[in-house]
């Protein structure tokens, strides 16, 4: 019945617990067996073992039988990093409750501020839980101010425990049974049900989790997808435990899985609703807003006859990562690729890494660039999304970039060396306030292409680690921005191509020719390497040839004789640079990202 049944999930910012606690509520309710055990069950992923970090939001279902009554809880886990905030919100979408976990040690990160407010926006019941109490670092009394200050709740509401020992966790399992409503939904209704997730199955297809808000879906049902129109039969409908369990029928407020044999990745989209072909709902659950990717850059394969598979690979980790954007395009020095959208560099790095593991592609990735708004003299208005679509400096009137909010948590002692970074990224401070007396949050409005390359690493590096970052879009504001190419013995290379700001365009492109006359490997010939804006050269640097001392059979004799010799390798030399193909290592097209 729906009044056992509590969904809830785990907000919190990186690293303070989530997936220990998710593992010691699933020990505690028996949902693992003993010989599954092992630290962070949900986090599936090789990638999310190995750095620690939940990349995608993870549902299971667990039984709890308190005096003979058994509620089903689903739970999902939610990762912490702000760049996969979009698996946040799809997961508050599916919930009524959410775990507020702050770790004791470190107190409220701006993360934890992010997705609060996501959750309060979906008006989720809260329930404030302080971990990490077993640590010697652990300030409780500090911390609970901070989360009393941000919720305004009473300190007794403050469930303290620790996941590692498992102190707790039998009160936060009564909270959420107490203050975690029953889902809304009427039985009776026609089925309507929202996607939040779907993987790909190499023999059964695209199975998609979606969480039931009325009616009920049996095994063998003819559904439809309300977006793509396409109907399905329902082959397999079922719980998620630790794996797939079958059920004959699911009811409203249900969190599950249906197997319908889709093989084609496109049909089934994160945010559709699924309803019964006879007898439909009347509209679509207002699904998630799209996701709004912050970093573009090109993926091209290795191999030019690589790129269909490559196509196939990307469209089934869309399917895994709703995130994801992409759109075929062309280079002139990679052939055929894709331009792609992500939330983030981490998103990026994490897409990559995918891909060759999970699909074993090898790719080239561009430099990567935000989107740009250019108003033309005709008064158009053209996005671009790449260097090489920039129209001719003569015919642009003026160009506009994308502008953030950023909010850094930070201990009190760090604020100057903060306030000069955000400065030196073309910030502007626009609010401080004291959360505590030793911590502080400082809000910058600073331009998006800025915090693309290195600012994170620069953040945590400069406070020690103790900085927090979270950053949402506000707006396009006009920008002096140029376009500096690289230039290899005169020919461009447009992956190597990126939009810069005026003023630090000189030393920029300083930098880079520097960066890539180490990276580049010699060849027979000399190699030109130059920086330029529009036909205007920079910077330039030459990477020597290699050269065979042909005048070493000549024992003395006359001059001109080594002149005839060393006259004839210029020639061939010469020759060669103008049929000379210039590799470009991969190391080259990630080194931009680490100029520093």
């Amino acid at each position: 019945m729906l009044e056992n049944i509590r969904n809830f999930c785990i907000i919190a910012h990186i690293d303070h617990g989530k997936s220990t606690l998710a593992d010691r509520l699933l020990e505690f309710t028996d949902t693992v067996s003993e010989r599954d055990r092992k630290a962070q069950v949900l986090d599936d992923m090789d990638l999310e073992r190995e750095k620690g970090i939940t990349i995608k939001s993870h549902a299971i279902q667990m039984l709890y039988k308190p005096e003979d009554v058994e509620y089903k809880l689903n739970l999902i886990d939610t990762p912490g990093h702000v760049d996969f905030s979009y698996e946040v919100s799809r997961s508050i979408a599916a919930c009524e409750g959410a775990l507020l976990v702050v770790d004791a040690s470190q107190g409220i990160q701006a993360q934890t501020i992010s997705n609060l407010y996501q959750a309060i926006d979906h008006n989720l019941e809260i329930i404030p839980v302080l971990n990490k109490m077993d640590m010697p670092s652990a300030m409780p009394e500090e911390v609970k101010e901070q989360i009393i200050d941000l919720l305004g709740c009473d300190e007794e509401d403050i469930i303290e425990a620790s996941a590692k020992t498992g102190y707790g966790i039998d009160k936060i399992l009564d909270a959420i049974l107490l203050k975690v409503p029953p889902p809304k939904g009427d039985v009776n209704a026609p089925l309507q049900a929202l996607i939040f997730d779907s993987v790909f199955n190499q023999y059964r297809g695209i199975i998609a989790y979606f969480r039931i808000m009325n009616g009920t879906v049996h095994t063998g049902d003819h559904v439809k997808l309300m977006n793509t129109k396409k109907e399905y039969e329902a082959d397999e409908v079922g719980v998620l435990g630790m794996g797939l369990h079958p059920k004959k029928m699911l009811h409203a407020g249900d969190v599950g899985y249906i197997i319908s044999g889709v093989k084609v990745a496109r049909e089934v989209r994160v945010g559709d609703t699924i309803t019964h072909v006879e007898n439909p709902c009347e509209k679509a659950i207002d699904g998630f807003k799209e996701a709004v990717p912050m970093v573009f850059a090109g993926i091209y394969p290795v191999d030019a006859d690589d790129y269909e598979d490559l196509r196939e690979s990307i469209e089934k980790l869309q399917l895994n990562d709703a995130s994801l954007v992409y759109e075929p395009e062309s280079s002139a020095a990679l052939g055929f690729g894709f331009r792609c959208g992500f939330l983030g560099l981490l998103h990026m790095e994490i897409v990559q890494e995918r891909l060759d593991r999970e699909f074993d592609m090898d790719v080239i990735t561009t430099v990567p660039n935000v989107s740009y708004k250019v108003f033309t003299r005709k008064e158009e208005l053209i996005e671009v999304h790449n260097p090489s679509g920039l129209p001719d400096i003569t015919k642009i009137d003026y160009i506009e970039e994308p502008y953030i909010k950023a909010n850094v948590i930070t201990k009190t002692d760090y604020i100057g060396p903060i306030m000069t970074l955000g400065i030196e990224k073309r910030g502007v401070l626009k609010n401080q306030v004291f959360l505590s007396t030793d911590r502080v949050e400082i809000t910058f409005e600073m331009p998006l292409a800025e915090i693309v390359f290195d600012f994170y690493d620069k953040l945590k590096s400069i406070s020690k680690g103790y900085a927090s970052f979270d950053y949402h879009e506000c707006g396009y504001k006009r920008a002096d921005l140029v376009r500096l190419d690289i230039l290899l013995n005169g020919e461009q290379v447009d992956a190597l191509s990126t939009l810069i700001h005026r003023a630090n365009s000189y030393s920029f492109g300083r930098r880079m020719v520097e960066k890539l006359k180490e990276l580049i490997p010699r060849q027979q010939y000399e190699i030109a390497i130059q920086a330029a804006i529009g036909a205007k050269i920079i910077a330039r640097e030459t990477v020597k040839a290699f050269r065979k001392d042909v005048t070493s059979k000549c024992y003395g004799g006359d001059i001109t004789r080594k002149r005839k010799l060393l006259e004839k390798q210029k020639k061939g030399k010469k020759r060669m640079r103008q049929v000379g193909n210039i590799e470009v290592p991969q190391s080259a097209f990630m080194a931009v990202l680490k100029l520093d």
